[in-house]
């Protein structure tokens, strides 16, 4: 019996004790957590689990908004160096002196997270001359998307052609060779290494204070599984630009990019943009402008008149050799397109010939020849090269869309520079 009451006497108190143990130990845990929270939150995690994860997988230091705000002097308009369909790029300098183009992401949902990401991947992943380096980023939980670029001080090659920066006779032949060469070579570079840019045009292509290019804005690009010959995929890009057979059949390959980039060649060529509606219905696309000068026998009325075509013999050999070759690039079978290879050298061959001309010929599996003996015409008309310009744009050859979802006339989103 005494057994019986000590053990009721002291079964409260027990529990009591159990009660009071319970209550000291919850702080400490929640003090832990709090920490672990705030610790994320500096992050701009907005508390996500895996933070660590992603530090990993951007390989690029991850800036706060309030840094970022701060080195844009809170994104002030003076300093917006260029907007379109993605977002908007703003001058920006950090604390460590560097100078950055900073892209602020329009919306924040599931797409944008993806380009976000995309491009993070492809710029860590990638290092080239020729390619635009990517500083930092805030997190991908960040209540805002931004991405931080070295700061490229010339503006883009749209802008320089037909844009803010354009100057008569500033763009010369040799200076235009240049850029459709180290261009190229950026492409070349992305397509050994199994990605596709997918959104090549004069806008995205930047140019330093000595005209050497740095290929940009990849929120578009793809990267190629392997073993795959083409992905299966809704058209994304720009009007002007946008392969038509990829358009059609939803079959997005690394000759969509060599698309692309015939038409790019086109713009060094005339100075005149991929699209303007203000030109005739069946010209408002630089592709159709060209196959219709080409056919005439009017090359010379596409050409930028600035460039020498009708003073200077030998540029006048070389800009009818690109233009073949961008005929070559635009033609809507894309069998019958070089491979970014093929184009890479048969610019290398035009840039480095100052005394035969040379004539340029596809040959097999996409590669692009070059031969010495049959390009020296007398006049533009009738001649063997108009010829052989004139086969390359047969009906067959069809040019992009002349619009898309997205607005045609938007501006870039990369990091350019000229404000």
């Amino acid at each position: 019996m005494i057994a019986l009451a000590l053990g009721l006497g002291l079964g409260p108190w027990i529990i009591v004790g159990f009660i009071l143990i319970l209550r000291n130990q919850k702080p400490k845990q929640s003090t832990a957590h709090v920490q672990l929270q705030s610790t994320m939150a500096s992050a701009d995690s907005s508390q996500s689990p895996d933070v660590q994860t992603d530090r990993i997988f951007f390989g690029v230091p991850i800036y706060s908004y309030n840094e970022l705000q701060e080195a844009t002097n809170n994104f002030d308009n003076i300093r917006k160096l260029g907007e379109g369909g993605f977002g908007t790029v703003y001058y920006g300098k950090l604390e460590d002196g560097r100078e950055v183009a900073v892209k602020h992401l329009f919306d924040h949902n599931y797409r944008r997270v993806e380009q976000f990401m995309n491009e993070i991947e492809i710029l860590t992943r990638l290092r080239h001359r020729n390619l635009v380096s990517l500083y930092g980023c805030t997190s991908r939980h960040s209540h805002e998307l931004l991405l931080v670029y070295e700061y490229i001080p010339n503006g883009t090659v749209a802008s320089h052609l037909h844009g803010s920066l354009a100057r008569a006779g500033l763009l010369t032949w040799p200076i235009r060779m240049q850029i459709a060469i180290e261009a190229a070579t950026a492409l070349a570079f992305l397509h050994a290494s199994d990605i596709i840019h997918r959104d090549v045009k004069t806008n995205n292509i930047l140019l330093d204070i000595n005209f050497s290019v740095k290929v940009a804005d990849f929120g578009l690009s793809r990267l190629f599984p392997n073993d795959v010959t083409h992905v299966s995929t809704a058209p994304q890009g720009s009007p002007g630009y946008l392969d038509p057979e990829y358009f059609q059949c939803y079959q997005l390959t690394a000759k969509s990019d060599v698309y692309s980039f015939g038409v790019v060649l086109m713009e060094l060529i005339s100075s005149m943009p991929a699209v303007n509606p203000n030109r005739e219905r069946d010209e408002i696309n630089l592709a159709n402008l060209a196959r219709k000068k080409i056919q005439k026998g009017e090359l010379s009325e596409l050409v930028d008149s600035s460039l020498g075509f009708d003073t200077n013999q030998e540029v006048k050999r070389k800009i009818i050799m690109v233009a073949e070759l961008a005929f070559q690039c635009v033609q809507v079978d894309k069998e019958l397109r070089p491979s970014m290879d093929g184009v890479l050298n048969a610019l290398k061959k035009i840039g480095s010939a100052n005394s035969e001309p040379e004539h340029v010929e596809k040959g097999d599996e996409g590669t692009v020849i070059l031969h010495s003996e049959e390009l020296n015409p007398p006049s533009l008309s009738g001649s063997k090269d108009w010829n052989q310009v004139r086969f390359l744009m047969t009906e067959k050859l069809k040019s992009s869309p002349n619009s898309l979802t997205e607005k045609w006339s938007s501006e870039s989103t990369t990091p350019n520079a000229s404000a």
